[in-house]
This record gives C-alpha cells, sequence and structure tokens, in this order.
C-alpha cells in the first residue's frame, strides 16, 4: 500500500477516535452538568401537590433539605449547588409554603404530625433509602418525627436553629405561643415582657389578643426582622427574601395557616424526651450549625445536644435566625467535610 495512502488512512482513523472521544466526554460531562443543575418539580401527594428542588445524582447518597417558617426550600437556594456535585439533594415545600399547593384550613390538616407524614410520603414516593437530613426552625419537628419513627434510614444530621429541648424555648419570643396553645382565645397573655410591648406598643393595643400578637409574626415588618435580626451587616442579607417570602404569607387564607401551624407547635414539647432518646439510643453523626444571635431559637437550644450526642461537631456562627444567608459557604464547607467523613460521598457513575 502507498505509505501516503495508509498514513492518510491512520490519520482519518485517529481523527475519527479523538472526534468520538470528544462526543463522548461532551456527553458525559453534559449528564453530570444536567445532574448538577437544579430540577423544579411537583408531585401530588394524597391530592396535595407538593413542590420540591431537586439537584444531584441519585446514585448519590442523599440529603433532604427541611425548611423553616415563613420561608420554603428558597432558603436553600445557594446550598443546593454547593452540596450537588457529590450528593443528591431534595428540598420539599410543604403544603401552604413556597410553591406547594394551599388547600384551606378547612380543606387540609395543618399539622407537624400530617405534614411530616407528607412528607415521608414524598420520599417514599421519589424512591430514597437512606437519608441524610437538614433540620431548620420548622423543618426540626418535621425531621425528628421521621427520624425517630424510622431510625435505619437516617445516616447523619445537620441541625440549624432547630429545636429539641425546652431551654432553646425558654425565653421572651415564646411566651405568648406557649399560652395561645393552651387557650387560643386568651388575651395578653406573655405579652408583658420587652419582645413583645414593642408590639403592642407599636399596635396601640395594651390589651392584645394573643391572636392578633401572633398574626404580626406574619407581617412584613415581623418577616424582615427575622432575616436580619443578629447580622452583623444588614447590607449583607438579600431582599430577595422578604420579595419571595412575604408575597406568599399575604395570599387570602395563608395568615389562617400560619396561625394554625403556631398552634400546632405546641405539639412539638411533649414529643422532646422521645427525639432526645433517640438521639441517645441511635448516636446519628450531627453537624450543628447554630446561628448564635438568633432571637427565636438562641444558642441556648444548641448546648443540650451536647448531653446526648457522641459524634458532634459543634460551631455556632455570628448571625442570626436564616444562617443561610450570611453563612451559606461557610455552612457548605462544613457540611461537604462533615458529609464525606460520616456519609462517603460516592463519585459520579461514569
Amino acid at each position: 500500500m502507498n505509505s501516503n495512502i495508509k498514513t492518510n488512512m491512520i490519520t482519518a482513523y485517529l481523527r475519527s477516535a479523538m472526534i468520538s472521544a470528544v462526543i463522548a466526554i461532551s456527553a458525559t460531562s453534559a449528564v453530570a452538568d444536567d445532574l448538577h443543575d437544579l430540577r423544579y418539580k411537583t408531585t401530588t401527594i394524597e391530592e396535595v401537590e407538593i413542590f420540591y428542588r431537586e439537584a444531584g445524582n441519585p446514585e448519590n447518597p442523599t440529603v433532604l433539605l427541611l425548611h423553616g417558617f415563613p420561608t420554603s426550600s428558597h432558603m436553600f437556594r445557594d446550598l443546593i449547588p454547593e452540596l450537588a456535585e457529590d450528593y443528591y439533594v431534595i428540598a420539599p415545600d410543604y403544603p401552604g409554603y413556597g410553591f406547594s399547593s394551599m388547600p384551606t384550613v378547612d380543606e387540609f390538616e395543618y399539622t407537624f404530625e400530617n405534614t411530616a407524614r407528607l412528607v415521608s410520603l414524598l420520599i417514599d414516593e421519589i424512591g430514597v433509602e437512606r437519608f441524610s437530613v437538614y433540620l431548620m426552625d420548622y423543618g426540626a419537628p418535621i425531621g425528628f418525627r421521621i427520624a425517630s419513627s424510622q431510625p435505619e434510614r437516617i445516616e447523619s444530621l445537620v441541625i440549624q436553629n432547630g429545636n429539641a429541648y425546652l431551654e432553646g424555648i425558654n425565653n421572651d419570643f415564646w411566651e405568648p405561643i406557649k399560652a395561645y396553645w393552651d387557650d387560643r382565645d386568651s388575651v395578653n397573655k406573655g405579652l408583658d415582657n420587652a419582645w413583645w410591648k414593642n408590639v403592642k406598643a407599636a399596635y396601640k393595643q395594651p390589651n392584645m389578643s394573643n391572636d392578633t400578637a401572633l398574626r404580626f409574626l406574619t407581617t412584613l415588618g415581623a418577616t424582615q426582622w427575622q432575616y436580619t435580626n443578629g447580622v452583623s451587616n444588614v447590607e449583607s442579607v438579600s431582599p430577595d427574601t422578604w420579595g419571595h417570602v412575604q408575597p406568599l404569607l399575604d395570599r387570602e387564607g395563608n395568615q389562617d395557616i400560619q396561625l394554625q401551624m403556631f398552634y400546632s407547635y405546641g405539639s412539638n414539647p411533649p414529643l422532646y424526651p422521645a427525639w432526645q432518646e433517640y438521639l441517645r439510643k441511635h448516636q446519628p453523626p450531627t453537624l450543628i450549625v447554630w446561628g448564635q444571635n438568633d432571637e427565636i431559637f438562641p444558642a441556648a437550644g444548641a448546648e443540650p445536644y451536647k448531653r446526648d450526642l457522641d459524634n458532634l461537631e459543634y460551631h455556632l456562627l455570628d448571625t442570626g435566625h436564616f444562617a443561610l444567608e450570611t453563612h451559606a459557604q461557610e455552612i457548605a464547607h462544613l457540611m461537604r467535610k462533615f458529609l464525606h467523613r460520616t456519609v462517603k460521598a460516592q463519585p459520579l457513575a461514569n
């Protein structure tokens, strides 16, 4: 065979092989990029539409992110991409929050027990067997219900301003809420402390009902306060937060939902001993990343976890209630190290 023809054939073959390799690598990268990208999904659980954010490869260890009041999975928007390369991440909106459906209080049982049940059904529908769970604010009583009833499914816990001890709700903020648990028609019960006197003065109601006082917590001023209180630099908190949350709180009927959930929160403290027993007995590896300047769930609520957990990594952060708004990168870094140590992330499948 002519040497030039042979050389041309080899060159053509190599070029073809290189092109095929580039296409294969590009396809693999595209798949990987797709897996890392956020997916926005909605499914129906018992006639309730549940919205959730999803990212990462389902073959990797799962991290379930449970949001607090008054926000939604939106609070995890900066954290999810930081975890998606090595973990399969799921962040649902509870009924009445975010982009999930909002049946009225007459159409749906707005309790922590029922919300936890629906979240558990969502996990089953997605097909997740075992997972780590991020517990924040309302996410704590929801997540602890799931964890204590199905301990074999829990790989680790990440706790951020989420309570399981009476020490964390022994402060001025909680006094009228506790009175509301005892009597929804109570008037001026627990409202004569430094925190709530300001609210009564603003409303010019010296004998404010507890119902009216708690409705204040759904207003724009209260929402902004939750995001900015305890933050060293208020300008570091994006107004996108309350810009997203407040219009959802202002929907007709949503305030009644929030009042129902405030009342249902009273079902949580009686379960604290059982959740603490779960921690002592099963010893899930736990990372605490707590905004220490939070006036709702102060650092006093983080300390008792040390009594019951042997495998505990503990960090107090110089921020407030919504720590991810100011410390997302730091929390993501701590989570990746913690999860790699306790769950061992697997590489993306080829």
